[in-house]
């Protein structure tokens, strides 16, 4: 496998339902199939499910002739509390392979206080061989949120976008929490926001969204020591092919060291990176994308 490959495989977590997308489950569950059975395999992950969204994929998995158990992974905005049963409802559907758990800090929770609770709930809940994230709070200093994600075990996740322009942190504090995920050794996932390969503005909204390109070369400068302003300015970076150039001479061991701390980002198309990608030259344009 070649260093992007390894840059990019199972990047993408197939979070169609969410919004801006929000595909309906009818479509979204095929599509997924699709991509899973496809050339674009390689590169997808799990297909993401809110908890309130459960109900909603058991007749549509009842419809389906693919005898493959569906990768899902649950999220759980509603906290520590709602996070028992959202993993009985996911273990209890048929057809489905549970492969992680993403439970929030609840709304209004203290940030460490709550970020603690959320463990604890993931630590009585979660089933063997699942993976847990915990979503740190954006509120407060992540290093110690981070700090009780790291002494768990578990995975982090970060908000990187929404549907508000205050939803999208800015460099800097982007920065910082890249910094102290590296070193508190914890994985991390994003969420929200990384439409595409480049940090860019949107056009129809004016956000300033990051680019996934971008997060991959912050960790491994991260990884080399940067400290936050240096990582920040590579969140910064708007030039493409200047960050296609330094993906592209990474070596398989740097893109995997990376791949170990920046896990995976959801994503309602898991097409539009693809095709950023096969843009900036860095992997070819495959017939689905």
């Amino acid at each position: 496998m070649s260093a992007v490959a390894e840059l990019v495989g199972a990047l993408f977590d197939d979070a169609a339902l969410f919004p801006p997308g929000l595909a309906p489950m009818e479509v979204a569950v095929p599509a997924h199939r699709g991509y899973r059975h496809g050339p674009l395999a390689p590169f997808v992950g799990p297909f993401l499910v809110a908890d309130t969204a459960l109900p909603r994929l058991a007749p549509v998995l009842a419809g389906e002739d693919d005898a493959e158990p569906l990768r899902i992974g649950v999220t759980v905005p509603g906290g520590a509390d709602a996070v028992g049963p959202a993993v009985s409802s996911a273990v209890a559907l048929a057809g489905v392979r549970l492969v992680a758990v993403e439970a929030a800090v609840a709304p209004g929770d203290p940030p460490v206080a709550g970020t603690r609770r959320t463990v604890e709930a993931l630590a009585r809940h979660l089933p063997d061989g699942v993976t847990g994230y915990v979503e740190v709070p954006r509120a407060g200093d992540a290093r110690a949120s981070l700090a009780v994600v790291a002494e768990a075990g578990l995975r982090a996740k970060y908000r990187t976008g929404g549907v508000r322009a205050d939803a999208f942190p800015a460099e800097e504090e982007l920065a910082v929490f890249v910094r102290a995920a590296v070193d508190l050794a914890v994985p991390f996932k994003c969420t929200a926001g990384l439409h595409h390969a480049v940090r860019h503005t949107a056009a129809d909204t004016g956000f300033q969204h990051h680019g996934f390109l971008n997060v991959l070369l912050a960790v491994h400068a991260a990884l080399n020591g940067a400290p936050p302003e240096r990582i920040a300015g590579v969140l910064a970076v708007r030039d493409g092919r200047r960050l296609a150039a330094e993906a592209g001479a990474l070596g398989t061991s740097a893109a995997r060291a990376i791949r170990a701390g920046f896990v995976s980002y959801g994503t309602c198309s898991v097409t539009e990176p693809l095709s950023d990608l096969a843009d900036l030259g860095l992997l070819p344009r495959f017939s689905r994308v």
